[in-house]
């Protein structure tokens, strides 16, 4: 495989931190974009100097907004902006992170978010891959620190198929390197979990005392129940098991 020069947006986050590292394990020339590297995707600053020369460009920036229309705007704005860099640019491949499901879930602010990027990348004008992966194995946890008040965490009892972050990496730095697939398979972890027992095992793992809440909410509504967040038929499976991530959590 040819050494390439790939550009990593979210760079400094959890998934974009990893792709930078399984990128170059893979021999390539990575191009970190982040905001607090100096380069702004929703004003552009700095973005076409970190494009320059690029061959692939992987999207992995996330959005905490938890109001849909900001989520959508917020995706939209950085979407266009970095797509429009990247054709200015010559870049030939972008490769988009979305979510597993995120066309069957309407009351979510970030999935309709992730649905407003998929769209921008699939019309734009730089040959794409959309990759859809299930929630991270640390979904769980993460979604009680998120919601945790006096000890207690209220989280949906959500059907999930957890995948590693690392493995997610590896997804999309092999993608990056090779040609555009369009919409690729899901990508997702091993074996089905209930997210409340992924919470409540992760937690006791990392020492911390919640007290567990199954409900719905606004963020997770009963529309994501059942099989909607699984992955589809073909699906790649990647390797790492929860119980082989949570272990060492401990």
């Amino acid at each position: 495989m040819r050494t390439m020069r790939i550009a990593v947006a979210g760079a400094t986050g959890s998934i974009g931190a990893l792709t930078v590292a399984a990128l170059e394990r893979a021999g390539h020339q990575v191009v970190r974009v982040s905001r607090s590297l100096g380069v702004d995707l929703t004003t552009g600053e700095g973005l076409d100097a970190a494009l320059a020369g690029v061959d692939a460009v992987v999207d992995a920036t996330n959005c905490t907004a938890t109001d849909r229309d900001e989520a959508v705007a917020y995706f939209g704005t950085t979407t266009r902006t970095l797509l429009a860099a990247g054709e200015r640019a010559g870049v030939r491949h972008h490769v988009l992170l979305s979510i597993v499901g995120v066309d069957r879930v309407d009351g979510n602010a970030h999935y309709a978010g992730k649905r407003e990027q998929e769209r921008l990348v699939a019309g734009g004008p730089v040959p794409w891959t959309i990759v859809r992966a299930t929630q991270f194995h640390d979904f769980a946890a993460m979604v009680t620190s998120w919601t945790e008040q006096d000890g207690a965490a209220p989280i949906a009892p959500l059907l999930v198929q957890p995948i590693a972050p690392a493995d997610v990496a590896d997804v999309l730095a092999e993608i990056a390197a090779g040609e555009p697939r369009g919409r690729y398979r899901d990508v997702a972890g091993p074996e089905p979990h209930d997210l409340v027992d992924m919470a409540r095992r992760t937690n006791d793992a990392r020492g911390r005392v919640v007290r567990l809440v199954p409900t719905w909410s606004s963020l997770f509504g009963a529309e994501m129940a059942g099989d909607v967040l699984l992955p589809g038929e073909g699906a790649r499976i990647a390797p790492t098991t929860f119980d082989e991530w949570l272990a060492k959590q401990r």
